[in-house]
This record gives C-alpha cells, structure tokens and sequence, in this order.
C-alpha cells in the first residue's frame, strides 16, 4: 500500500511563496564555494589560507561530488535495427553449417552466433561430417578478428578499388599472350570441386596459363607414390578405429601427418572394449604425441627408421631384402611379426618423405588387406608438387613469367630458397597476392587482393573423394574484401556472384539433395570411394631404400606444432598462448635434443630463481643457410644423434609486436625435405622460456595417474589395479572414501553434473583448452606473464614423463626405498626420479576445477565469493570476490587462477580484448572479469542452464546426453563425457560407475564431480 503522506524539511514550506525555499530548491549551496580557486591550482591549493568553516565547505563539496561522479556509469550508445531480421533473437544463439579449408587444416563445423556475430566453433555432428576440429580450427574464430588484417585491395602499395584490380589483370594477361609469356596461378591445394572448375576454366581460355599448386609443408612424395600406384593425385585416408594393431614409422598421424584428423578413430581402438584393445608401436625420433600415446616407442633416427621399414617390409612380404644392422632391432622384428599376424586388423603408417618408403606402406597394407586401409578413401588435402614449384622459380628468374597470380601461399616467408623466388618476383610483370594479411609475400607484390575470412565466404569442399560440404558465410564480410573466385569469375568473363555459380555447380555433388537441406546440413554423406588396384615396383623401391645412409652429423628433424601447424595463423594469441603438450611451452620454437647429447654440447636447461625455465642458445646450420639464437629444450625421448625444429614461426609482416616469436624454421627446409644434415652449435646467453610445467615427473605417485596393463585389466579383480586409498580412523584403515569431515547433503533431486576424464582416449591434443578459452572469455595474458606462471587457461593438460623405463617402473622403485640413505635410500632415490627418462612413457591429464562437493576452496573464503551449487558445481561470485587467493592456497589441484591485472581494455595487454574489433569475439552469456579476482572452471554453468530452459520452453525433459560443456563438445576421441550422473540412463552415470573410474586425489576426502578413468597399456 503506497502512502500518500509528505514530509516537510522545515516550516518555511508551509508558505508556498517563501523566497527561501524557493532558492535552496534551485541551488542547494546558497554561498558560493570558490573551488576554482584552489582546484586549478596546485600552489594555490597547498598554500590557500582558508578558515575552518571554507574548508569544511570544500571537504564537504568535493565528497560529494566525488560521490556523485562515482555514480555515473560510463555511457554507451547502442543502435537498435531500423528493421530487426526475423532469424535474429536477442540473447538466442544461431548455428550454421559450415566446413573450414585453408590448405592445411580442415573440419566439418557448425559456428555459434550472437546478433550476427560469430564467437564459437562447435564440431558438427550430422552423419557425414566425420572431420573434427583441431585446437588452430577453434582458434581460427579469432583470427576472422584480427586488427592487421588487409582492409582494402592496394596497388603498388596505395588503396585501389576493385575495378581496378580487375582491369588491371585482364590488361597484364592479355599482354602477356600478346608476347607468349606465362601467366601463372599459384594457389595451395584447393580441394573445391567449384574453384578448380573455374581454374579449369580459366586454363581453356588461356592455353599458355599454368596451375602450380605449392604446399607450404610438403607430402608430395607420398602423393608420388599413391599416383604412382593409382593414378590420381591424393593421400590414402585411413580407418584408425579398424586396427587392432598399428606400427608407425615416423608419422605423427595424431598430429598434422597428412592432415590429421585421424585422433578420434585411434581414441575408438584404445579404450578396452571386452577386453580388448588396439596396439601400438612407434618409431620416431622426435618425441611427438603419437610416440606419447604408444604402447611401445622407440626413439630412432631417420636413417634407422628407413631400414626398420624395410625389415618390416621383408617379413610381410617374405622379401629378403638385405639391410644393415639397428639398433633395437628386436622390438622391430617383434612389431613386424605381430603385423603380419594382425592380418586385416593390421596397419603400418609412415612419415618417411621419400617416394620409396611411401610405397613400402602401400605394398605392406594391400598384402595385409588391411581393413584400415581398404575400406577407407582418398584425401583431397594435399596436391602440391615440389618439382612443379621448383620449375615455377627457374622460370620466374629466367624471366619467362609475366604475370603471377596468387592466392593461399606466402611463398616468401614459406620457400627454402626465399631469396631465389624473391628475385624472380622482381621479373615478374603483374604479380598479384591474393591474402587476409599483408605478409611477406604480399609486400612485394604489385598488387595486394584483400581477401575474406573463410566464415565471411562461399566456397565448396571435397576434403575425401566423393564427399562433399559446403562453406557459407556467417557474417557480413567485415572489410572490402573479395574472394579468389569472384575475380577468377571476372576473368573468365562469367557474370554474377560466386554464390550463383557455387549453387548451379553444386547439383553435381550434391547426391540428389536440394540445395537448402546441403546448405543446412553443411555435408552430404555420401559412399567411400575406395581406390582400387593398381601396382609398382615394390622391390625396387625396397632395394634402393636399403642403401639409404645415415646423413653426417647431426640429423634435423623439421615438424609442425599443435598450435601453430604451418604458421598461417601465427597472430592469433589464443594459439601462441597454447602450451604445447610435449614441451608445455608456450610463445616460442627451439631445437628439441637428447640429454645425451646436450651434455656433450655444453646445453642445457634450469629451473631459475623466480620460477622460470632458462635454455642456452645454438646456431643451426643445413647447406650453409644458417639459423642464430636458436634457444633449446632438452627433451626426453629424443633420439640420440637427432634435432627437433618446428616450422611455422619466426613471421614478422603484418604482426603484432607481442606475436613475432621464434625462428623461421623454413629457411632450413631444403628440397622440401623434412630431414636434414645440420651442424649445431653452442651461442652466447640465455633465452628466457614461458613453460607452464617445471616438473617433469610424477615420482611414483601412481595415484594422480593410475595404469594398469590390459593383462592384469582382464584378469585381476578391480580393487588390485583401481586401488582405493585408505585412511586411520580409530587406529583402523579404512576406505578415504568412507571418511568425511562434512556432513553430505541428499543429491539424488534433481540434476547432478559430473565430467569423466578416459586417460585412454585422451592424446593431448588441445581442442579443449582453445574451445574452453572462446566459450569463457579467458584472457590472454603474454609470454612475460606466463613466465611468472600467470597463464589463465581454466583447463590445462598436464604432462609427466617416466623417471624409470615405464611409470611401473617408478612405482617399484619407490616402494623399494629402504631408509634415508644408501642405494635404496629416498633422498637420493626422490633426486634420481625428479629426472625423466632417456626413453620415457608418457602420459596426459586434462586438469580443470574438479567440482568438489566438499570443497576445500569453499570453506577458507572470508566472503562467501565461491560456494556450492545444488546441480554440483563450485561456483564463483566474481563481484564477491576480494581477491584474498586463500581459496587457492587451499586448492589441492591448483586449478585457480588469479587476475593480477585487468587483461581486457589494458594497453599493456595488447592482443584482442583491447580494441573493438577483437572484442567482438566475446561471449555475451560469460562475464569479463576484472583485476583482483579469483577465476576458474564453472563447468559452462551457463550452457548447462540453456539446455534446461530450452527444454522447459519446448515442454519436454532433458534428452539422456544434451548437456555438454566447451571442452567435452570440443573432445572429437571421446575422452571427455559430460552429463547428468542422477539420469541413471546418461552415459556419464555409466562412467562414473565403472571399474576404471576413480578420483584425482581421493585420499584428501574432496569428493571431486569429476572423475578419471585409469589408464590401460597394451603391452
């Protein structure tokens, strides 16, 4: 009930003409205060002579102003729709189907919207997208943000319009059939039935034209040998999930080897089904994650590795061809034995770049039969030719080319022989980069074609053949931009747009579909088209293999990383940020080396006083190109006598001043061969790393990562080899599950949310972490901070080596410590596995807040800033938060993470949440936290709501596995499964319930909501 009564401030109100109520209503400080007269002026402030009552006056004024200053919040201007569109809902997320290619990462996606802005990479899942997206696929949301991208087409360095890039190309072509000069498209592999139709296009109307395709890292020998053996253009795609055994010789196929991709097919194999499991050995001289995931690795040189193949290749073919001596020949030998007997179950896979080798592993799987193998199609991915590249620069510095077209390659900063390439360039009439960036390559070209993001764009897809998808565009194109194939269009003389020819085009791909339903669905789930017959000389190929011999000194090893890959996207924080889940460094690439032979060099690592991790510098040198300030990671695992180097660093044009790490690794790449001689040296100083885990080893605390062998798996109880930890109680061991401090609420009603964690299927790859960081706002916060161990990942990947030969190993060693001292004594015993292995197993934990629901975190917050929810997730107040951090001292996971600074609107923290732009790729459903206060995993508390507010507005229940979170969405192997542990039907109740389930730390009596399946080895 309102009240209608009035108070009166004084009895002067009661005359409604009184001159004095009247002035106070209209100027509250009858006397004027002379503010201006001291707040202006700092000597007339300190050296006023006011009485007590004008600086009261002043106090009393200025705190309130103050007061009221304080009370206005900053203005923002919005600007409604003058007409909203009808697919656009405020505050409601749109999908679209789409499917990303950039000449060398590819997935089938479906991208988050809000208003009209993209700001999430989900994987899609209809029948027929099998493509899963990497940790750079999810990065890439960001890159479509980037302030350095190009924002116009330029000539000769100033703005053009598009018509006069158009004009001007027509014109250069037309001189150059005019004199009989060759007009060049320089492209990467496009694997777009419509725009090799359009290049097809464009070569019948100007026979002199050439179409060199380059692949900025090659695999153009194993496309030798597949054409050789089948006549067409491609790489074999193989079916991981169909082997029960797999020997690899040097390919990282759960990296980038030809393309990747192959993670969630192996992940299938290797979590015990029945008793079984896929087994895996691998040899290799990097340590790579594949080699982290094997049953059984052996680190080998190249040279070694190329005579294991042919040993191999011996005893599945009853060859005899001879080969020298190895070392570890016997696990090689008993690899091959166990292939042939595998039969069909069997697969060999290979990274040896050289056509021999590769049709080895095409010989070696058509006598197995290999279901993995011929069941399977052809990848489209990679067509790149080094002899047509290497014929393209003679002809560029003989002057025979007038006009360059280019588009996807960066040839200046990717080419061996830059300095060659850039010299012809300088012949070159026209040469035009079509690009995203003004990189190096674009630079020196005369014109620069702006071109569009991929989710600005249309573009089709056959990443397999026979398969098809389409790429469409899920925002305005945010600068003037223009596709490749618009202007290949405008060549040939077709009108139009390129959305018109995509769709005319597309009927003969799309198996009958409309064009709407290809368009919704993203892909069409099309038949395998199996490459069938064909033949080579296989012995011959075997028999000059066997002459291979080892390069001179050191070998160099060249590779892609997990965040960087090829380098396209080497301005993208999120991906520089990434740790890399062998090393854990982050912002850098280094020359990986054996202890061994760091010792023998004068190298090494330490751990410095402020935390740090600290390399000595070297200078590589491969045919006298010459590589300086080369910092180094002693790396457990590599081979003895071999070098890593990762590719795809060192990029200077178009960059921020922050993202410009590490050292161009291409300039070492010669003849496009991974493998090189190198002579290493030892250079003055020391580089400062950002590595994110200083211990390397888990000293037998077999409880963090519990294994076991598929042995004892099949035939001991679960309570030998998921050993419960016990507690005194009452002077009795007792199960530490059985002990509580807290009282336990009833969470049986309603929804319970638990994560589950299989180390078995988890390879590390990182799609999480990146996923984690676009759904919840994660700042980034620079390789200074992460040195001083600020990184603000909510979820990160924990890697440990052996100290012994296997992780069992360190665990009989550690319960063989016999006192202090001595040989069996723990305190040098504990020094001795602080150290990994020569050879190490190896092994990843994906870490984030466990959820406990009697969480230690809960109970030390002065202010009840994080609490305990009903549905099990530990929640956080940010505005609560007063930043004390006892919340993390009293984590036992160490999963907290404190803002020491304010990471978004902060110069000094110049990636992408300081400018407008890059703030765009912001989820508006996650706040943006502030300096001083204690962030961590909220288990996407705000999508596990949508889930149930989208079903309570469509009147039906939560479907038995809807509720998802970044990282389990993200996790293409299945390691990761989320869900509703009371929906006793829900695949994480089944988790939570089994054998192998158990909890990271279970002795402290936490009572995590997440929980880990225990690793299971195949040996």
């Amino acid at each position: 009930m309102s009240s209608n009564k009035k108070y009166w401030k004084s009895v002067e109100e009661l005359n409604e003409n009184s001159s004095i109520v009247e002035a106070l209503r209209n100027n509250e400080f009858v006397e004027e205060i002379p503010t201006d007269q001291f707040l202006g002026n700092d000597n007339s402030l300190s050296n006023s002579s006011t009485s007590r009552r004008d600086f009261l006056k002043y106090v009393g004024f200025s705190t309130a102003a103050a007061t009221l200053a304080a009370c206005e919040g900053p203005v923002h201007k919005s600007i409604p729709y003058v007409v909203q569109p009808d697919q656009i809902i405020p505050g409601v997320a749109n999908f679209y189907a789409t499917t990303v290619y950039d000449g060398f990462d590819f997935a089938n996606l479906l991208v988050k919207t809000r208003e009209g802005r993209p700001i999430k990479i989900e994987n899609n899942t209809i029948e027929g997208a099998k493509f899963a997206a990497n940790a750079r696929v999810h990065g890439s949301i960001l890159s479509l943000y980037d302030n350095m991208r190009v924002k116009n087409p330029r000539i000769a360095g100033k703005p053009a319009t598009w018509s006069e890039i158009d004009s001007n190309l027509i014109a250069s072509i037309s001189e150059a059939k005019a004199k009989g000069s060759q007009v060049v498209l320089l492209t990467n592999t496009l694997a777009s039935p419509s725009t090799e139709k359009l290049i097809a296009e464009f070569l019948a109307k100007n026979p002199s034209a050439k179409h060199v395709v380059y692949d900025a890292v090659s695999s153009s020998e194993a496309l030798d040998a597949f054409e050789t053996v089948y006549g067409e253009r491609g790489l074999k795609d193989y079916d991981f999930s169909k082997a029960s055994l797999i020997v690899s010789v040097g390919a990282d196929f759960l990296g980038d080897w030809q393309g990747g991709s192959y993670d969630g097919g192996y992940a299938q194999g290797r979590i015990p089904r029945n008793g079984k499991m896929s087994r895996h050995f691998q040899f290799e001289a990097n340590m790579t994650l594949s080699g982290a995931a094997a049953d059984k690795r052996v680190a080998m040189s190249n040279a070694n590795q190329i005579q294991a193949l042919v040993k191999i290749y011996n005893v599945i073919t009853n060859s005899s061809v001879a080969t020298s001596k190895i070392p570890n020949e016997d696990i090689v030998m008993k690899a091959a034995q166990q292939l042939k007997s595998a039969g069909s179950k069997g697969l060999l896979v290979s990274g040896i770049q050289d056509k021999n080798a590769q049709l080895l592993v095409l010989a070696i799987n058509q006598v197995l039969a290999s279901e993995a193998f011929t069941t399977t199609g052809t990848r489209l991915i990679r067509k790149g030719s080094n002899e047509k590249v290497t014929q393209l620069v003679a002809d560029m510095n003989a002057g025979s080319v007038h006009t360059l077209i280019m588009s996807g390659v960066n040839p200046v900063f990717t080419l061996p022989n830059s300095d060659a390439f850039k010299a012809g360039l300088k012949k070159v009439k026209t040469s035009v980069t079509f690009t995203l960036r003004e990189d190096e390559t674009a630079l020196l070209s005369s014109m620069v074609a702006a071109t569009p993001h991929y989710l600005e764009s249309w573009n089709d897809v056959s990443i397999t053949k026979g398969s098809y998808a389409l790429t469409q565009p899920t925002i305005r194109p945010l600068f003037n931009t223009k596709q490749f194939q618009e202007v290949l269009m405008s060549l040939n003389g077709i009108g139009g747009t390129y959305y018109d020819y995509l769709k005319s085009n597309s009927a003969n791909y799309s198996s009958g579909l409309t064009w709407n339903k290809v368009l919704h669905d993203g892909v069409v789930a099309a038949a395998t088209q199996v490459a069938s017959g064909g033949t080579a000389d296989y012995a011959g190929a075997a028999n000059a293999l066997a002459q291979t011999k080892a390069k001179a000194g050191f070998e160099l090893n060249l590779y892609t990383k997990t965040g960087l890959g090829d380098g396209q996207q080497a301005n993208n924080p999120w991906l520089q940020e990434f740790p890399d889940p062998i090393t854990r460094v982050s912002w850098d690439n280094y020359v990986t080396i054996s202890r061994a032979d760091a010792d023998k060099l004068g190298l090494s690592n330490e751990i410095v006083a402020n935390g740090g991790l600290n390399g000595s510098y070297t200078t590589l040198t491969v045919n006298g190109a010459k590589l300086e300030n080369v910092p180094v990671i002693v790396q457990p695992g590599q081979a003895v006598g071999t070098l890593g180097l990762a590719l795809g660093y060192g990029r200077e044009a178009a960059m921020k001043e922050e993202m410009k790490v590490g050292v161009n690794a291409f300039k070492l790449y010669k003849n496009f061969n991974n493998i090189q001689s190198v002579t290493i040296d030892k250079a003055d100083g020391e580089h400062e790393f950002a590595c994110v885990q200083g211990q390397k080893t888990l000293m037998g605390r077999g409880d963090i990562i519990k294994e076991t062998t598929l042995e004892v798996f099949n035939t001991k109880e679960a309570k030998e080899w998921n050993i419960l930890p016990v507690v005194s109680l009452d002077h009795k061991e007792v199960e530490a599950t059985k002990v509580d401090l807290w009282e336990s609420f009833d969470r049986s009603v309603g929804h319970h949310f638990n994560l589950s964690i299989d180390l078995n299927a988890c390879t590390g790859c990182g799609a999480c972490v990146i996923a984690c960081h676009a759904e919840n706002n994660v700042p980034v916060v620079g390789k200074s901070e992460v040195r001083r161990s600020r990184d603000m990942h909510w979820l990160r990947i924990d890697r440990y080596y052996s100290s012994e030969e296997t992780f069992a190993g360190d665990n009989k060693k550690k319960e063989e410590f016999d006192g202090l001292s001595g040989d069996k004594g723990s305190l040098g015993g504990f020094g001795e596995m602080e150290h990994a292995s020569d050879n190490p197993q190896v092994s990843f934990q994906p870490v984030m807040c466990q959820h406990c629901n009697h969480a230690p975190c809960e109970t030390v917050c002065p202010v009840a800033a994080t609490s305990h929810g009903r549905q099990g997730q530990n929640q956080m107040a940010y505005n609560r938060c007063v930043g004390t951090r006892y919340c993390a001292n009293n984590c036992p996971y160490k999963v907290r993470r404190f803002n020491w600074f304010l990471y978004a609107n902060n110069d000094e923290f110049n990636y992408h949440m300081n400018d407008d732009l890059g703030r765009m790729v912001v989820n508006p459903d996650v706040n943006v936290r502030s300096r001083g206060v204690m962030e961590k995993c909220s288990m996407c508390i705000q999508k596990t709501q949508l889930t149930i507010l989208t079903a309570k507005r469509e009147g039906r229940e939560v479907a038995v596995n809807e509720f998802q979170t970044a990282c389990s969405s993200a996790c293409s192997n299945g390691a990761m499964a989320f869900g509703d542990v009371n929906n006793k039907e829900s695949e994480i109740a089944k988790l939570a319930a089994d054998d192998r389930s158990y909890h990271l730390l279970e002795h402290v009596g936490t009572k995590p909501n997440v929980v880990y399946q225990v690793k299971v080895r195949n040996i």
